[in-house]
């Protein structure tokens, strides 16, 4: 009913906000009768209290009992050891979600990383380069399942010798009489990376966005002296705008890596995982409510999980390592 819907937004409005100030409160009138030293040491973590407790409910325990899921059978009773693990590389359809999510790890990462610093360094050279920045940083404002859609319908496939309403097949056949017109996401030597090439589209923007920023921060005076010095563009590119824009590069490549493994609405939208497209997310999610298979779908998501510490932690030691040299 309405006014539940209302009493339950007004208590999660105003309740919460309320109990954490009169718990911190609480917490400061208790510290104040310890001594100082103790006081010092104790604040911190009282303070922090709430929102670890916040993060062991939410985040902590629907990890472990993943985990925990991820031992059983399909119905989360019987305990099956590594058996569900076993399968996902042991299947044939299951090694092919590892490949492509592989396929989309290497090549929309890379992809978007060199088109992403080609287009900082040839926007940085332009008068209008607020607006074109703004145009290729367009398609970050758009859903993923708006993109899909956008994408689906532009990948659109008619026979050869009638209308082509697609957008790509409609240009193609235009600009090169010998086109013969594609079934972009039902042809299964081409359908990944159409959809690899969506996912490019979508984060280009971002990460032009980051390395121009680093771009703006090498130094003027350093590129002009290797000019004078003969260098040439590619030489300046290679020798000096590489190397010092490396960091920047790690940080972005890492931040798309940690995306890349969860994609999941792209594919879902365009294909939904069909001839040969399906990766580790689009499979869990039919695993768990298409198949009603609890256990397979956890060790899934377990190992998603396991893939991404690995860039979380990259990111988190290069932070920690920037703070220490700051």
């Amino acid at each position: 009913m309405l006014w539940k819907t209302l009493l339950t937004a007004g208590a999660a409005v105003v309740g919460v906000p309320l109990a954490i100030t009169a718990y911190l409160l609480a917490v400061e009138k208790g510290l104040g009768r310890l001594g100082r030293n103790t006081a010092g040491r104790l604040r911190p973590w009282l303070w922090l209290l709430p929102a670890l407790l916040l993060l062991a409910v939410f985040l902590l325990y629907p990890a472990l009992n993943t985990i925990s899921l991820s031992l059983r059978d399909a119905g989360s009773k019987g305990f099956v050891g590594l058996s569900n693990y076993l399968h996902i590389f042991g299947d044939r359809d299951m090694l092919i979600v590892l490949r492509n999510n592989l396929l989309w790890l290497v090549v929309f990462t890379a992809a978007t990383v060199v088109v992403g610093l080609l287009v900082a360094v040839l926007t940085d050279r332009v008068k209008y380069e607020a607006a074109a920045k703004a145009f290729i940083f367009l398609p970050m404002a758009i859903s993923f399942v708006a993109a899909g859609v956008i994408w689906k319908l532009m990948y659109e496939f008619k026979p050869q010798g009638t209308p082509q309403i697609g957008v790509v097949n409609a240009f193609l056949s235009a600009a090169l009489p010998a086109f013969q017109p594609k079934a972009w996401l039902f042809d299964r030597s081409i359908n990944n990376w159409a959809l690899i090439a969506v996912g490019v589209w979508m984060w280009t923007g971002f990460a032009m966005v980051i390395l121009s920023a680093g771009l703006k921060g090498i130094s003027g005076e350093l590129l002009e002296a290797a000019r004078i010095d003969g260098a040439g563009e590619l030489q300046v590119i290679f020798r000096i705008i590489l190397p010092l824009l490396r960091p920047t590069i790690v940080v972005v490549a890492t931040t798309l890596v940690i995306n890349v493994l969860k994609i999941f609405d792209i594919v879902y939208v365009m294909t939904n995982g069909a001839l040969g497209t399906e990766v580790i997310a689009n499979r869990m999610y039919k695993e768990m409510f298409n198949f009603h298979d609890f256990g397979r779908a956890s060790a899934l998501a377990v190992l998603l999980l396991l893939a991404i510490i690995p860039a979380m932690a990259l990111n988190l030691r290069r932070f920690a390592r920037g703070r220490a040299g700051g």
